[in-house]
Parts: C-alpha cells; structure tokens; sequence
C-alpha cells in the first residue's frame, strides 16, 4: 500500500509534537504512525481511515502537510521537513505513536522552559492535585536540557527515571490527548520528586518547607535555594542589612545582584518597562533583564550600586513561584557561589561549599545534570542583546548559512573569560552555556566535563580542535595536548578579534561568498598577530582572513594581569605614553598615594609592561580621572569601571559637541596624545565630562569607519567586542553612522561568551580553503 513519509527536524523532541501530529492525524481521518529516533521525528501516512469515502488522500496529506508547519506547539521549531513516498506491507488500521528509535544522532535538544500558564493555574487551584507541588509540569514548559543524560528525549535517558510513575501520571503521560502526554518530566505529590529545608549543617527541620523558607527571609536570613541549573543564594531584596549580609557572606561588594518578583506588575514599580521588555520577562526563557531603574524606596540601595540599570526576573519554575507568593517583597537571586567558582548543582556539595554563606537551605531529590545560570538580557532599541547565554536559550543551535563547509568534528574552546565552548554537528554550530572564568581550577574542571557531555549527547568525534592564538589560555593548553601528531587531531589558532567579528557575521546568516566587511572590536584584550595586545581595533575580515588597518594607538601599559582591575594603572599608562611632558608633581595631584618614581623607574625600563592597543583599557583610564573608581584600589568584577563611567555619563541627558573636547585622528589611527592633553585642561562637572567622553569617542571611531569606507568601498560595519555592552558609546556610533549598514550581536554575546561561535567559523572556512587548494 502506498503512503508518504515525512522527515522533520528540529526542536521536535520534548515539546508535544509527537501528540501535535497525533491529534491532527486523527482530526483528518488518516493512518499512520509517528516516532521519535536520533534525526527528529518520524511521519508516516496512509490513506484516510474510512476508505468507503470518497477522500482525496492526497489532497488531505497536503492538508497535514500544512497545518504541521502553521501550528506547531508553543516550543516547537521546525527546521526543515522532508517528504518521500512510502510502501506499508500491511495498511494501518489506525494512527498510533510508536516506541522510539535511537540511531545516528541529529536533533536538537530543548532548552529548559518556564513554567506556562496552565501549569501556574493548576499550582494555585486547591482541588487540583498538584496544588503547590513544586515539580509542575508538561510538554509546553519545565526541565529538559538541564536533566537529559542521552538522546533520544525520553524518560529512561533523564533524571526521571529514578521516579516511577503512579497511575494517575501514567494515564496522563499515556494519553495523546492530555498535555503531559510524554512529559518526560511528568510527576505528582505521590509519585515524584520532594523538597525539604535543612539549616547550614544539613539536618532536615520539621515543618512545611514553604512556610519555614517564608519566615527565614522575612527575619533577613539568607537562603541556598536548589532551582533547575543550579542554587541560587536568595534574601529579601528590601532589607538592605540582609542584602549587606549576603555581600559580606560572598565577598561580593558592588557586583550588582538580580531581584526576582512576581509579574511584570510588580516589576514596573522598580524600573521603567517597555512592551518588549515586559514581553522578555515574562518569555518562555524568563531570563534576568536589565532595566532603567527607578527610585524605588522599598529596593534596597546596595543591590545595584552606582549603576542605572537593575537585573529583575520573574519566577522560572514552580517552587520560584511558590516561594514569591509566600513573600509580599522582592528578592534577591544570585548564583550560589564565591567569586570566580562555579555555582553548586549538588546537594553535598552545596551544603559543603555554602554553609558559611546560607542560613537555610531548600533542596529536593531531582538531580541535575548540567549546571545552568540565569540568562542575562537587555532590549536596546527594540532589539534583544545577550550579556549572558545560558538557561532557556542553551543549547539551540544555529544552523549555518548556504555555502558554508559542514562543521561536524570541530570543537571551539572560546577564550578564558566568560567561558563557553561551541561544537559542530553536520551544518549546526552548538554554543554551551556561560562556564565562567577558567582561571579556577574548578571551573575548568566543569569546562572539561561539561564538552564531555555535549560529546556524548550529540554523538560527536572531534577531529578538529579551535583555540585563541593566546598560549597562555587554559583552552589552549588542553586543546594542544590532544593535538600531536600521531594523534591525527588538527588544532587552529584563531586571533581573538577575528573571531568577534566571525560570530556576529554567521549570527546575522552572512554567506563566505558576500565577502568583507569592515568590523570595530574593542574590549578588554586580545593577543594580536603581532604578539602584542589588542583591543581598539578598526578591521577589514571576511571569515577566512583578517588585517587590521587603524583603531587606537598603541600605549605601554604597566602592571601585567593587574591592569585589568585597577583602572589608576591604566591611567597612569596611558599619561606616561601620550603626555610624557607632564611634570612629576602633577602627576602626583592626578595620582595621589601612589609611588610615582618607582612607577617611573619601572616604566623606563620596560619592567611587568606591554604593548596594549584596548579601548577597555581608555575607559579606565578616563574613569579613574573623573573619580569614579575614589576610595577603591582594586575593582570587583571586570569591566566595572566602564560601566560606572557610562552610568555617570547617563546622568548627563545631551552633551553639546565640545570644540575642545575631541579626539582627532592620524589617517585611520586615533590621536590620543591629543585627547589627553585637551582632557587635562578641560573643565565640567564628572557627569558632563563622561558624556562628552562617550560622545567624542563614537565620534572619533564614527570618522575613522567614514574615511575607510572611502578608501575601501565596503559598507557593512560589524560592532563587536566586549566594550559594545555599553549601550550608550553603542547608540552614539550608529547614529553617527546613519547611512551605513550595521551589524551587531543580538542571539550570542558580543563579548568573550560569543567568542567559540566565530572561532568554529574561521576554523571551519580555513580548513575547507585548505582542502579546496590541495
């Protein structure tokens, strides 16, 4: 008997689809049968199940065909559809879901998604039987990536597996009309996961654990609380004492925390929310969004300080929502763990490594296999802006555009800071989760376990492995171990800037065949082909070749891995270099406390310094000299000097255009030496000065782009590198730039968390241009 069969890939395991098809099989009358295996989902149709109609079976298979792809399930994707002719051996008396088939592996796993809507009613309905269980769930939201241990998505290959399910959830998951119909995560009261609260030395308390969590942050305790991904650290975000105590606890200073409320209602009464942003919250991702803030008197004023954005989430799962609703106050949530480690996901691990940190601790019985942080996101004129990928958007894929070489095989290892790793299966790239900094051993550790995992799940053989050009990185000196040569492994080095400027263009779908652009990449640092440090860098690239051709100058910078933290020696460097002329004593005023002739010595002879060309690096320099970092030696986190600088600047509304406040240019090269001077002498309030700096700086870099442009009739300009965070110096330069076509990060982070994207890229682009000259 003759029939079709309909291949789909996709995001089409764990979101309903198998019952989808069910029902619309059903609702036309025809036989058949779906699958799951290790490419998608399988279809295959026969002819309507009353043959004494007189059906147009083909008519009605197009029919199916259509209605697949315009009413898809709430987290569904469709990536491409297939149809081929099939022969059943024994027509099918009726359309059924048949048992999944585990073969060759090319589908995609689901992110973790928040808890939907007909799950938040049945959480709050009191007849209902999973009335405040913890654990609610269906195909349409809940855990999936963050407790898969195989493919193909189902039960046995999850954490779930540990808990077998009772009748009333097997009926349920057994159904194809029910919604948890093959919910791999389905569980009730009786049947699944439970939650209970331990003090600080782990002995289990008596009483109801929602209750107990209540009062603890009511009297401004602090709370480990066990959620998807990871434990998050939680007090009240109106108390300032207890948000003081957690900063104390973590040696977390001035990092700014996020604060979880209950809808976006509640939000608004703390930052001012447009529709996309209020939209964002309360997505399926329900990640962390950065909001203007408003004078708030009930947030307390060390969750955020001296920044005008606050990080504010809505609850992503059901105990998060149970937890707020118990609480008539924000909270704060932020990952559990110290500064520069990475977050517990373990239940004695936890208690080990947070007992010094958590008054109390909320735990529960379903394990979690990949750590997973919050996202962090930001709408910048309309469009989303990625400052930290991880929880309900890892691990999509992105799929490569036409003409791009396959990059199955190749593993990128991204840079050392904000670490993320990318694989390549077939003609998808996979970008991880945010890892942190690998400059701690455990975080290494995480890194090193967690491309295990994305290894095994995907059914990938690395052949081809893709570092930074830095020797120095962890990446590197674990990718070059598996890299000699009787192994057969190939190892690529790609230049940092390079690579930030190959991720935003395959983000934006840009073919190796529409040539060159003209890219900005600034940041912090990256070694540069000239064995120096990079940063403010004006660059023509294409995938397979880069040249830099202007950008800042280049400044001796003293102090070696110090400078990144301590903005004075930035400024100092930069003072030294481009206004040698100034007198001892004056640098003493600019410098007060500091040791200036051992400073002096140290410079001349060239002692701890380097070549460094880095836009970061001008922040902090221009930062410390408007007094922004006074009273603090050392800065917490990185690029925090930056982002006080650009929050003074927002003090400011408009900046009119200064005549003596500029910063000239030497062809394509910025003249610094002539901004410092005209910045010495200039007087204004720090805020007014700030946003002339802002507005001098974009202008600067807007001049140079104009003048190569000219020279080199390109007009698709990539904003990429960390420093293009800043919202501010980011609007100013497209504005400056209004005939040219911009493309900047908006699906990866513009920073080192994109970085392992391009870095596959180029890898891949090279190594078939290699092949193709052979």
């Amino acid at each position: 008997m003759k029939g079709i069969e309909i291949r789909v890939k996709g995001k089409v395991q764990g979101v309903g689809f198998r019952p989808f098809v069910w029902q619309l099989a059903h609702q036309l009358n025809l036989t058949g049968e779906v699958l799951n295996d290790g490419e998608g989902v399988l279809i295959r149709l026969a002819s309507p199940l009353d043959d004494r109609e007189p059906y147009d079976t083909q008519a009605l298979q197009h029919q199916f065909q259509t209605r697949l792809c315009q009413q898809l399930p709430p987290l569904a994707r469709i990536d491409s559809l297939s149809v081929s002719d099939f022969h059943w051996q024994r027509p099918p008396e009726h359309f059924e879901i048949s048992p999944s088939v585990s073969n060759n592996v090319d589908t995609e796993i689901v992110p973790d998604a928040a808890t939907c809507s007909d799950c938040l009613q049945e959480l709050t309905q009191p007849r209902n039987r999973r009335y405040q269980y913890p654990f609610i769930n269906c195909t349409h939201c809940g855990p999936r990536f963050t407790i898969i241990q195989a493919l193909p998505y189902d039960r046995p290959n999850t954490v779930m597996r540990d808990f077998p399910l009772c009748p009333d959830c097997t009926e349920e998951y057994k159904n194809p009309a029910d919604r948890r119909y093959h919910a791999q995560p389905v569980a009730c009261d009786t049947c699944g996961p439970r939650v209970w609260i331990t003090d600080n030395k782990g002995t289990v308390q008596s009483g109801h654990w929602l209750e107990l969590a209540a009062s603890a942050l009511q009297r401004g305790e602090i709370l480990a609380i066990k959620s998807i991904g990871g434990f998050h650290l939680a007090c009240n975000a109106s108390n300032a004492e207890a948000v003081q105590t957690l900063r104390n606890r973590k040696q977390r200073q001035h990092k700014p925390f996020a604060v979880m409320v209950a809808d976006s209602a509640t939000a608004e009464e703390y930052a001012r929310i447009s529709q996309a942003e209020r939209d964002m919250l309360a997505s399926r991702i329900a990640p962390i969004v950065l909001l203007k803030k408003k004078d708030a008197a009930c947030l307390a004023d060390n969750i955020a300080p001296g920044l005008t954005e606050i990080g504010i989430m809505l609850p992503s799962n059901p105990l998060q929502h149970l937890l707020i609703t118990a609480c008539d106050y924000p909270l704060v949530m932020t990952s559990a763990n110290a500064s520069g480690y990475p977050p517990a996901i373990d239940n004695t691990a936890a208690l080990t490594s947070l007992n010094t940190m958590a008054d109390w601790f909320v735990m529960h019985n379903r394990d979690i296999v990949q750590r997973c942080d919050d996202s962090l996101l930001r709408v910048n004129y309309g469009k989303t802006e990625v400052l930290r990928r991880s929880r309900g958007l890892v691990p999509d894929a992105l799929a490569l555009p036409d003409g791009f070489p396959d990059v199955d095989g190749f593993l990128a290892y991204g840079g050392d800071l904000k670490n993320a790793f990318a694989v390549g299966k077939g003609h998808k790239i996979i970008v991880s989760q945010y890892l942190g900094d690998l400059a701690n051993v455990r975080v290494q550790k995480q890194h090193l376990q967690t491309i295990k995992h994305y290894l095994s799940l995907y059914h990938i053989n690395v052949h081809h492995h893709v570092t930074d050009l830095h020797s120095g990185y962890f990446s590197y000196q674990f990718a070059s171990q598996h890299c000699d040569k009787p192994s057969g492994y190939q190892l690529t080095r790609v230049q940092h800037h390079h690579a930030h400027v190959a991720s935003c263009l395959i983000e934006h779908g840009w073919a190796p065949k529409q040539g060159k652009v003209l890219a900005l990449a600034l940041d912090g640092l990256g070694l540069g082909n000239d064995n120096t440090f990079w940063g403010g860098e004006l660059l023509i690239a294409d995938y397979h070749t880069f040249r830099q051709i202007g950008g800042l100058p280049a400044v001796t910078m003293l102090g070696g891995d110090s400078v990144a933290k301590e903005p004075w020696r930035s400024f100092y460097s930069h003072i030294r270099t481009f206004a040698p002329d100034i007198s001892d004593a004056e640098l003493e005023t600019l410098l007060p406390g500091k040791p200036i002739h051992q400073l002096d010595m140290a410079f001349a002879r060239q002692v701890n310094c380097h070549s460094v060309r880095s836009a970061g690096r001008l922040f902090d320099a221009v930062a410390y000299s408007l007094g922004i970092t006074a009273g603090e030696e050392r800065m917490e986190y990185e690029g925090q000097a930056a982002c006080l600088l650009e929050a003074l600047a927002l003090q400011c509304e408009e900046a009119k255009p200064s005549p003596e406040l500029h910063i000239p240019s030497n062809g394509l090269t910025l003249d610094l030496p002539g901004f410092w001077q005209q910045w010495l002498k200039h007087d204004g309030s720090p805020a007014e000065k700030a946003r002339l700096f802002h507005d001098a700086f974009a202008q600067a870099l807007a001049d140079i782009v104009t003048k190569a442009q000219g020279v080199h009739r390109l007009n698709h300009l990539v904003l990429t590198g960390g420093v293009f965070h800043n919202t501010l110096l980011t609007s100013l330069v497209k504005a400056k730039l209004p005939d040219t076509r911009i493309l900047q990060h908006h699906k990866y982070s513009c920073g080192d968390g994109g970085l392992a994207l391009g870095q596959l890229a180029v890898a891949a682009c090279q190594a078939s241009q290699r092949s193709q000259d052979a």
